[in-house]
């Protein structure tokens, strides 16, 4: 008997179990960043995240059999351009709940990017996504200039900044897809261990420069709930979620395994308001409903 194909292979528990565990993990890491944020700084928090991510797995994985310009175009924009700005915008004005939103546009920044980069053709489903996708953000900045708007507990520059994380990510979203058409062989987990070296140093420098001296060191005195968040993002959201949703697409066709994604603004919202406290204004609200339409 013929084996089944990924299309037509149907959702076994541990599947269910693995896309429910990635939608859980993605959702809530916004959390741990806002309490990692707490005793350290955005860069601290960049090379804590990737020194986490990077040590235990960096003993298993030999290089990926690819031009190193990959990896290092990889690993800076998206550790220190997707996760730096994503890491200042949490600390500058964005809550939990509206950050997990905001980072879904990066389906969008990918296809746009697309467009002009890869010269991909548009369907016409796609584009009333972008349509609705403009609509969200254009809502989200009528919350900041609309008279007698309210920011909740965001500013425009957190704005600014978690969707230029967003525009960042899906940069290297390209990068990935140039690195497979450049290689036969291609496979993701050691491309993704070798990269996540690459942020460490720049995000390293990038402390020495502007962090003060009180700053740097405070990270020493840090509580454990800090460490914990560490932990979390690196080998959680970095290492054993990326491994269960790479899992699921490689038994899976890419449009049963996609949607389940739609679910992570709704825990990150969830668990933001009942967390954190956050407060989610009528203009982000719409554009939140406007963004998820789109998705």
């Amino acid at each position: 008997m013929a084996h089944a194909t990924p299309a037509a292979r149907a959702f076994e528990v541990k599947d269910v179990l693995a896309a429910l565990g990635v939608v859980l993990i993605w959702g809530t890491n916004f959390i741990a960043m806002k309490f990692a944020l707490h005793d350290m700084t955005p860069f601290q928090l960049g090379a804590g995240r990737y020194l986490f991510a990077v040590l235990p797995l960096i003993l298993f994985y030999r290089p990926p059999k690819l031009h190193w310009k990959f990896v290092l175009a990889y690993g800076l924009l998206q550790g220190v351009g997707q996760f730096g700005c994503l890491f200042l915008g949490l600390k500058v004005g964005m809550s939990a709940a509206l950050g997990s939103v905001l980072m879904q546009t990066q389906v969008f920044f990918t296809a746009l990017f697309g467009f002009v980069l890869l010269r991909e053709k548009a369907s016409r489903a796609l584009l009333c996504g972008l349509g609705l996708a403009a609509l969200g953000i254009a809502c989200f900045s009528l919350n900041y200039l609309a008279p007698g708007g309210k920011a909740g507990n965001t500013t425009p520059l957190g704005f600014v900044l978690v969707l230029g994380s967003a525009a960042m990510w899906a940069a290297s979203n390209i990068v990935v897809r140039r690195a497979q058409q450049a290689s036969s062989d291609f496979d993701v987990m050691p491309f993704m261990v070798w990269c996540s070296l690459v942020p460490i140093v720049p995000f390293i420098l990038l402390s020495l420069a502007f962090d003060d001296a009180a700053t740097r060191l405070r990270w020493l005195a840090a509580p454990w709930t800090t460490w914990a968040s560490l932990a979390y993002l690196g080998w959680f959201a970095t290492i054993a979620a990326y491994a269960m949703w790479t899992g699921l697409l490689k038994r899976h066709a890419l449009n049963r395994v996609a949607p389940f994604s739609l679910a992570v603004p709704v825990v990150g919202i969830s668990s933001g308001m009942i967390v954190l406290g956050d407060v989610i204004t009528p203009w982000q609200w719409a554009g939140t409903a406007l963004v998820v339409a789109s998705l």
